[in-house]
């Protein structure tokens, strides 16, 4: 099923992520002079043209200039300004690696850096625009919180956490509109993962946009074996939630990681890598980008090719338990 044909009468449907993170940012710079959004040609996309109408002191546009983007975005942070920078995130975590690197981590000037339309969410527009590549590089670079919320709930709260941060973070969301995962969990922070269903036969870690397909695979695995699949939202990739972690080696059941990135140096080697040098035995497998160009096709057709899917994460659930 292709995300942007959404039909799930089991969850509330709701906005785009990067929706909902403009929309909260509007509300706090209503109160909070000291916000400063800073856009390369991307008031647009990123839904910040009502932002720019109502608070045209409080937004500065570089153009298509990410590296300045960032730059100045470090300098207002450390003038102690609110500053987040917003870009697509093919091009922020790519253009401005050293900017991000050095201006803003090293630095340590607390920017909240916003990639937008992230992974392959720009879809037929090709590998030139998709970000598979972001969590690995900046998992690389010190002093740097990485965030990719699962739905309208965790966006909100991460953007309202965000603004009160005095440490650098990424924040990651797409462009489809996503439903509300879990009505039941409204806990949120950062380094925490969230559990969005209860199970105790496998276990299925995913963030941003791929924890839905994630919820779609655990219900049809019940529906179809009787067999209780947890997910959890693992939207803070750094730092980790490692005492969950704990929890599931202990568990010794089989975990599948499920996320819109390369699966090299994502959230699957990063849970891998605790796991296994704690001395895990859980049976385990990453669902991800393979180290190719992606095929050509919208979100969804990209999802589906490469398993990122219900019907992907479910075949690969059922391998795991026999």
């Amino acid at each position: 099923m292709e995300l942007d044909k959404i039909v799930e009468k089991d969850l509330k449907m709701g906005s785009a992520n990067q929706e909902i993170f403009a929309k909260t940012l509007e509300s706090l710079a209503a109160t909070d002079k000291s916000i400063i959004v800073v856009t390369s040609d991307s008031r647009g996309s990123g839904k910040l043209v009502p932002f720019g109408q109502k608070f045209p002191e409080q937004i500065v546009e570089v153009g298509i200039a990410e590296q300045n983007l960032v730059g100045v975005a470090a300098g207002l942070a450390s003038a102690g300004k609110k500053s987040f920078a917003i870009s697509p995130a093919c091009f922020l975590t790519a253009r401005a690696l050293e900017q991000i690197k050095n201006d803003v981590a090293y630095s340590d000037n607390p920017v909240k850096l916003v990639g937008i339309s992230a992974g392959v969410s720009y879809g037929a527009l090709g590998t030139t625009h998709h970000s598979l590549h972001d969590f690995a590089v900046l998992r690389a670079i010190n002093n740097m919180i990485i965030v990719a919320p699962a739905d309208n709930f965790e966006t909100e709260q991460a953007v309202l956490l965000a603004a009160k941060l005095e440490q650098p973070i990424y924040l990651r969301f797409g462009k489809k509109p996503m439903p509300f995962l879990s009505e039941e969990n409204q806990e949120f922070e950062f380094g925490k993962g969230r559990i969005i269903r209860k199970g105790n036969n496998l276990t299925i870690i995913a963030n941003g946009e791929t924890v839905y397909p994630a919820w779609q695979a655990a219900k049809a695995l019940e529906e179809k074996h009787g067999v209780s699949a947890k997910v959890i939202s693992m939207h803070t990739i750094k730092p980790l939630d490692t005492a969950l972690l704990d929890e599931l080696a202990a568990e010794g059941k089989p975990i599948i990681t499920v996320e819109e990135q390369m699966v090299n140096g994502g959230l699957g080697e990063a849970c891998a890598s605790y796991l296994f040098q704690k001395g895990a035995r859980n049976r385990f497998h990453i669902i991800g980008i393979p180290d190719e160009y992606t095929v050509t096709g919208s979100q969804g057709e990209i999802f589906n090719h490469y398993g990122i899917s219900r019907d992907g994460i479910l075949a690969q659930a059922e391998t795991l338990l026999k």
